[in-house]
């Protein structure tokens, strides 16, 4: 098997293109397409085989949790649970954006995407094209990085192609990623308002920390 390329316009998706790939994660399928850092795998976080193809193809540690993409800011209130005032000024400021938060899981998620810990990575990218595909979706879509382990996280569709072409079914072709560097990683889980960083990435320590003083 070798991937389907589509090229999609990364700054005005097209629509019927957009339907084509929601409808292929709809039947179960692992697709590959930018975000704002690096190219991701997306899959229904509520199709368990979907999810499990995830794992397999990343060779990832089965306690890892997978990062979430969502369209809006409501949708992240549909996804969490005692979510606290540190979440919001976060998302105020920073997204859409390369910033992750981790939160507590609400009920309508899976234990397995939570990898059974409870808590959901969530982020609203800048990318067009993936919030297009999450809103036409009406879900949530994965968004762990789309390369094997120990090889390097894609920024263009050849490299996705190149690492992972023969593994999966369809890969979108965006262009070029915006950033080189991943997403910053806040953890918001343990409630109260604390907060700890678990990766410094394009978004600075201290901009978070002058976000929530």
């Amino acid at each position: 098997m070798s991937a389907e390329m589509l090229r999609m316009n990364p700054d005005e998706p097209e629509a019927d293109l957009v339907r084509y790939v929601a409808s292929s994660l709809e039947s179960g399928m692992v697709v590959a397409m930018p975000t704002d850092t690096f190219y991701g795998l997306a899959v229904d976080p509520v199709n368990l085989r979907a999810v499990e193809q995830i794992y397999e193809l990343k060779t990832r540690a089965k306690h890892k949790p997978l990062s979430l993409l969502i369209a809006n800011l409501s949708q992240g209130y549909e996804l969490a649970r005692d979510i606290d005032t540190a979440f919001d000024r976060l998302a105020e400021k920073f997204w859409p954006g390369p910033l992750t938060i981790i939160v507590k899981a609400g009920s309508r998620l899976p234990l397995r995407v939570t990898a059974h810990t409870g808590n959901v990575a969530l982020r609203v990218p800048e990318a067009p094209i993936a919030r297009a595909v999450v809103e036409k979706l009406g879900l949530p879509i994965t968004a762990t990085s789309a390369n094997l382990a120990g090889h390097p996280e894609c920024t263009h569709a050849r490299c996705v192609r190149e690492q992972l072409g023969d593994r999966i079914p369809l890969i979108v072709d965006g262009g070029p990623t915006a950033r080189t560097v991943p997403t910053t990683i806040v953890d918001l889980s343990g409630g109260g308002n604390s907060w700890m960083i678990l990766r410094e990435g394009a978004i600075p320590t201290h901009e978070i920390a002058l976000a929530l003083q």
